[in-house]
């Protein structure tokens, strides 16, 4: 197995669960089995034992009431009966004589040579002969008769090794069979047990990848302790939610607020300027009074629009847009401001790409992006505008050889008035990204960036393709 498998096998959680439960379940079937195999050994192996014995016994007491000649008779009266319970009869007499020997013809492979002629000490002795043939054995009983004679009844294992091996093989079959129950019940467990985490997983990713709150998971009154996560989840996801649209809407209505006297304001210092006011210092004063409330009604107005994005409210006229005729109003916005800083900015747009969007708030995204990138791409460097087909989506990508973002602004450049350490040197007003994805999510797009410090950023913008 590669490096590459066992990394993926370490961190897929259900199929690790799956081989586990599969592996415990073979396991313990194998356990069973082997011990169900080996009880029943041993109980062939018992009543072969007794089978053996009674027939000892039996051929014995023949032979005490009528010598060899009744256990000749006896054995002959068994033979022509056919029955299957064939044995080794062997009469050796006191000097060591052989008298009587009885053996079925497909048992010749047995040598007899170790059984000797002597009876056991005390009670009956055991032995086991070797074929030269196959793999089973002869067992044999030796007792030693009341005139010193010795006799020895012996049965072959063939038959119960032949049985034993059919439940072998049986049993093989019933691992293989349970291995795929295993894997298959197993799966299926996993599935069952896994499904609240990826309820939650998905939850959690659409919560990253929207920004929106409102995810919830689906919980049941079971109490273990998956369910118990799913609901602090969603109770934490309310609380947070009930705080940051409380957030918002303060600051929405601030931003709403704070308009009207922004707007009395600049129209104050403006009459005042237009009176002739003759002070120099005051006319640079009512000037940069003028200025920032610009800025400010600009702070404002974009909040809203924000806020309108996010919240769904936004009036959207979409119609058929080509991407090449907004790009190119865009550079005609900005190619003197881009000339003045030394910047070649340029566009690699088909004309046959076109969108389904609001034509302003399109041109609004790209202005923002394209202000952004000149404003941090120092003299001498460039900025490209390019577009391309992605399945159902138009790509428009933004790239410039700036400064770039470091990593750790890269998850918060899109936040409403954040501005990165790189940034605490130029004037804006850390709204432009954030009005930029919000614009784009309300039209079903999506955006992204990829940085690298020192050399530059790439800003992607995707929407739908008309």
């Amino acid at each position: 197995m590669t490096a590459r498998w066992r990394q993926r096998l370490a961190q897929t959680l259900g199929l690790r669960l799956t081989l586990w439960y599969a592996a415990i379940f073979l396991a313990s079937v194998t356990a069973v089995g082997l011990l169900s195999y080996w009880l029943l050994s041993a109980a062939l192996e018992r009543r072969d034992h007794e089978l053996l014995q009674a027939k000892l016994a039996a051929y014995a007491a023949r032979y005490e009431a009528g010598g060899v000649a009744a256990v000749s008779d006896a054995v002959s009266v068994e033979q022509a009966s056919g029955s299957p319970d064939l044995v080794l009869i062997r009469l050796i007499g006191p000097g060591a004589d052989l008298r009587f020997l009885s053996i079925p013809a497909a048992w010749n492979a047995f040598d007899l040579t170790p059984l000797g002629a002597r009876g056991p000490g005390a009670g009956d002795d055991w032995q086991l002969l070797p074929s030269a043939t196959t793999e089973a054995r002869l067992e044999v009983v030796s007792h030693v008769l009341s005139d010193g004679a010795v006799i020895q009844v012996g049965r072959t294992t063939l038959g119960r090794e032949g049985f034993l091996l059919e439940v072998r093989r049986l049993l093989g079959v019933i691992v293989a069979l349970v291995l795929v129950a295993g894997l298959a019940g197993g799966a299926a467990l996993t599935l069952s047990g896994l499904r609240p985490l990826r309820d939650l997983r998905d939850a959690v990713r659409y919560i990253a990848r929207t920004g929106r709150l409102g995810a919830r998971v689906e919980t049941n009154a079971s109490g273990d302790l998956v369910d118990e996560l799913g609901r602090v989840f969603n109770e934490m996801s309310a609380r947070i939610e009930t705080l940051v649209d409380g957030m918002r809407g303060a600051l929405d209505n601030v931003a709403h607020d704070l308009r009207t006297p922004v707007a009395r304001l600049r129209a104050r210092a403006e009459s005042a300027l237009a009176a002739g006011v003759e002070d120099d210092t005051a006319r640079e004063t009512l000037a940069a009074c003028v200025e920032e409330a610009d800025r400010a009604m600009a702070l404002l107005s974009t909040l809203m629009d924000i806020s309108e994005a996010e919240t769904g409210t936004m009036r959207l006229s979409l119609t058929a847009v080509l991407v090449g005729e907004a790009v190119r109003d865009t550079l005609n916005l900005y190619e003197d401001i881009a000339e003045d800083a030394g910047i070649a900015l340029r566009s690699e747009v088909s004309s046959d790409l076109v969108v389904r969007a609001d034509r302003e708030r399109l041109r609004q995204v790209l202005a923002n992006l394209v202000d952004n990138a000149l404003k941090y791409t120092p003299r001498g460097g460039s900025v490209v505008i390019s577009a391309a087909r992605e399945g159902q989506m138009i790509a428009i990508a933004v790239q410039d050889t700036g400064s770039g973002v470091a990593a750790d602004d890269l998850p918060r450049i899109w936040d409403r008035l954040y501005r990165g350490r790189s940034q605490t040197d130029e004037r804006g007003l850390g709204l432009g990204l954030s009005l930029v994805r919000a614009i784009v999510t309300a039209h079903g797009g999506t955006v992204n960036v990829a940085s690298t410090p020192g050399r530059g950023s790439t800003f992607s913008v995707r929407l739908p393709a008309a």
